[in-house]
């Protein structure tokens, strides 16, 4: 995967709904997994493209709304 973003909102086709014991919640799908993980070790061996720490602060972005989603999701249903 080359391909690069600049939004968050360009990766939304890349989330999807898991089922997680008794809670839905937003994930990656496994080609966006990997590929932050792959950013990731680029960044780690500072072999990382400046079009690519675009991509990976995006896929960051991302990741932490849904975790902030996903936290919500699990606080809302511990309280019912």
């Amino acid at each position: 995967m080359v391909t690069t973003f600049s939004k968050p909102s360009s990766l939304v086709h890349e989330i999807h709904l898991e089922k997680v014991g008794s809670w839905n919640l937003f994930k990656f799908n496994e080609s966006l997994q990997l590929r932050m993980e792959d950013l990731l070790q680029k960044k780690k061996s500072d072999q990382i493209t400046i079009e690519e720490i675009a991509e990976l602060d995006a896929i960051g972005e991302l990741d932490r709304i849904f975790t902030h989603i996903n936290a919500m999701l699990a606080a809302q249903d511990a309280n019912q």
